[in-house]
This record gives structure tokens, C-alpha cells and sequence, in this order.
């Protein structure tokens, strides 16, 4: 499998001199380079890169506005957040924007590197403890629901699966819960994604909440 192509996105050269250099040491091609949302926006519509490593906090346009305007375009790129803090309400609003996890700023090197190479893969980068906490923390207190989805197309198996998607399960972990094969919560999960539309189990984490399937501290 060819490796994916990254844009960095961060107001400070030196963050994204340093992430280039360990990106491509590594094997993994920077298609580019941007210094606010705006320059994101238009570097992606160019560049069409596998994933965006995007900063949240810069001056001008956001992170967060630039993951919106980016992921409504289509071909979509995969936004991975970068963050000084792990529980942040900026990234919670990415995740349910569509962005496919995090990584706080102080990641290793190897660790940014395999992140980049998962989220490629059309995978999610999930902590599930970290993730649950972020989602706690701030779904309860949202003016209004930033995913809307009809839960009605689901099957009572689904809405269970769902339920321990956004408890933080990985799909053995569910598979042991249920009896059931991996292969049959592997299509579970397909057919849960395909009709809630969503991007992956990031978004799965955030819509469990929001809709009442978990709810925080009772997970």
C-alpha cells in the first residue's frame, strides 16, 4: 500500500519544519505546507492530499472552520487534530465535524508517523479513555446536536453495537460481548456507518453521545 501524502497545518514554522522532517525520514511524503485555515483550504483543493495534520489554534481562520470547509468538499482528505490539550472543546467540535482523531503536539516521533499511516488507511486514531472524557465533558453541554442522524434505520443489534462503539470497543472487544464473529460486528459497523453517514468511529463516539445512547460517567 502506497504511503498517504500529508498537508501540515500550523502557524508556527518551526512545528511544521519539525513534523516534515520526521514525516519524511519516515517514508511519508508533505505535499505541502500552510500557516492558517485559509491557506488549508486552498492547499487541499490543489494539493488533494491523504491527510491534514491541522493545527486548531491560528490566527485568521481556525482549524476548526478549515476542517468544515475542507471535509464538505469532495474528494475528502483524512484531518488529523493537533493540540496542546487532550480535552479541548475545539476538538470535540473537529471530531464531530468529521475529523478522524487527534494527537496532542508532544507526540514521538514513531508515534506521529503510525498515526498518520492508520488515518490514511481510512481508520479513526482513537484513545478511547481520552476520547470518552472529551465527549463527556462536552456533548451534555451542547446548544444543539452537531451530528444529526435518524436512529430509526437502525436494528436493535446495530443500535447495539453503536451503543459499545461509543463506549470506546474495539470491534474483538465486541465481538466477545455479543458471541459474535468479528467478521459479522466488521459488517455491523459497515452497515451502521452507511446509514447514520458517517465517517468513521470517530464521528460513531461523538453520535452515541449526542443521541443518548451512552451517557456520561454511566458510559
Amino acid at each position: 500500500m502506497a504511503e498517504p501524502t500529508v498537508l501540515i497545518v500550523d502557524d508556527q514554522e518551526l512545528i511544521r519544519t519539525g513534523f516534515k522532517l520526521i514525516l519524511t525520514a519516515r517514508g511519508i511524503a508533505v505535499a505541502g505546507e500552510a500557516s492558517d485555515g485559509h491557506e488549508a483550504v486552498d492547499a487541499c483543493r490543489r494539493l488533494r492530499p491523504d491527510v491534514v495534520l491541522m493545527d486548531i489554534r491560528m490566527p485568521g481562520m481556525d482549524g476548526l472552520e478549515a476542517t468544515r470547509q475542507i471535509l464538505a468538499r469532495d474528494p475528502q482528505p483524512r484531518v488529523l487534530i493537533l493540540t496542546t490539550f487532550d480535552l479541548d472543546k475545539y476538538v470535540y467540535a473537529a471530531l464531530a465535524a468529521g475529523a478522524s482523531g487527534f494527537l496532542l503536539k508532544d507526540v514521538t516521533a514513531d508515534h506521529l508517523a503510525a498515526a498518520v499511516r492508520l488515518v490514511g488507511t481510512g481508520d479513526a486514531l482513537l484513545a478511547p479513555s481520552i476520547t470518552r472524557r472529551l465527549v463527556e465533558r462536552y456533548a451534555s453541554g451542547a446548544a444543539e446536536p452537531a451530528l444529526h442522524r435518524e436512529l430509526g434505520t437502525l436494528t436493535p443489534r446495530e443500535r447495539e453495537v453503536l451503543t459499545m462503539l461509543g463506549r470506546g470497543l474495539s470491534n474483538t472487544e465486541i465481538a466477545g460481548s455479543f458471541h459474535l464473529s468479528e467478521a459479522t460486528v466488521k459488517t455491523h459497523v459497515a452497515r451502521i456507518f452507511a446509514k447514520l453517514e458517517l465517517r468513521d468511529r470517530a464521528q460513531a463516539v461523538v453520535l452515541a453521545y449526542e443521541t443518548g445512547l451512552v451517557t456520561p460517567n454511566r458510559g
